[in-house]
């Protein structure tokens, strides 16, 4: 399902305009982003939180050359699902 699709669904199940909905949705993802990227997390309760982890320095490989490259650290979005999400998908 594409956001699109997503946006399409709850306004047909809301009976609201597609035009509020998208605002709602993309104004819901910006406020997620921010809270993630600024406290570190997000919970909904049931259904997951979303949190960042670090991911510590390493050395890779360039598939294409071979050469070894080293990858910084840096943080990464995590996304771990709630109870009731994990029961409802069984």
């Amino acid at each position: 399902m594409t956001k699109q699709e997503f946006i399409e669904a709850v306004a047909k199940k809301t009976k609201l305009p597609k035009k509020e909905v998208a605002e709602v949705v993309n104004t819901g993802i910006d406020v997620i982003t921010a809270n993630i990227k600024k406290k570190g997390g997000i919970v909904f309760t049931g259904f997951g939180t979303f949190t960042t982890s670090r991911r510590k320095a390493r050395t890779g490989r360039n598939p294409k050359t071979g050469e070894t490259i080293k990858i910084p650290a840096m943080k990464v979005p995590k996304f771990k699902p709630g109870k009731a999400l994990k029961e409802a998908v069984k």
